[in-house]
């Protein structure tokens, strides 16, 4: 997935400018970066949620406009998942099945077990998902989001206030899902000892552009750009 020259506008103000970037399969991206400087909002476009005023985004090559049943069909193959979880009012079970139902999947039994499996959640799953935890809720959205094969994951904080074990099963998740499926991810992140931890490449999103991009390593080890530099030492950026 990429996306080339994106530029958006909320009220006049600029928020992203002729921003590219891309991610291949099997690449876990972390896009770090200030808070305010559009990273939800990058997100929200690649997912097609929002629509930029100039610039393109591509799957698999392909531009999307998500105004046909072509584009749609590859909408179904990207998930988002935020920081907040929202589940439906019916049990742990019925919420991860629920994209393959939507689908008309088969194997659905067979799928949801495996999903609620790579998430500690098995074990759980004929509990009414309001009963869970802020941890346990979000280990049933991520294996929601993934439960039908996403080619493109999208996460945008997925693990904010949670405590260290649910985010050390959910970044287990994360890697397994990619290093398995071969898919691509792009995960927002403040935390960068978890950027550090799980992604194979970095961006830093500041002043609505991609200042730098490369693998986690060198951007927090060797960065070329200071305000990269700057950032990862937590420093401020200007």
């Amino acid at each position: 997935m990429r996306a080339e020259d994106i530029c958006k506008r909320f009220d006049g103000k600029k928020v992203l400018e002729e921003l590219s970037i891309s991610v291949s399969c099997g690449e876990l991206l972390a896009i770090i970066g200030p808070s305010g400087v559009g990273k939800t909002t990058l997100l929200r476009i690649l997912n097609g949620l929002l629509y930029p005023e100039d610039g393109d985004v591509y799957f698999k090559g392909e531009p999307l406009t998500f105004e046909d049943e072509k584009d749609l069909d590859k909408r179904r193959k990207m998930a988002l998942l935020s920081q907040k979880p929202y589940p439906f009012k019916d049990t742990v079970w019925e919420n991860v099945a629920y994209p393959l139902r939507l689908r008309s999947e088969e194997e659905i039994d067979d799928k949801v077990s495996d999903a609620l499996e790579h998430v500690s959640l098995l074990e759980m799953a004929d509990r009414r998902a309001g009963t869970l935890s802020s941890g346990e809720l979000q280990r049933m959205a991520f294996a929601r989001a993934t439960v039908f094969g996403p080619d493109v994951l999208l996460l945008d904080e997925f693990t904010a206030h949670l405590d260290p074990y649910n985010i050390s099963v959910l970044e287990d998740a994360v890697e397994w899902y990619v290093d398995s499926k071969g898919a691509a991810a792009v995960m927002v992140t403040h935390n960068l000892f978890q950027a550090k931890r799980i992604s194979h490449s970095t961006a830093l999103l500041f002043d609505g552009r991609i200042i730098e991009k490369d693998s986690t390593e060198k951007i927090f080890e060797y960065p070329e750009d200071e305000r990269t530099e700057a950032f990862v030492n937590g420093e401020m950026v200007f």
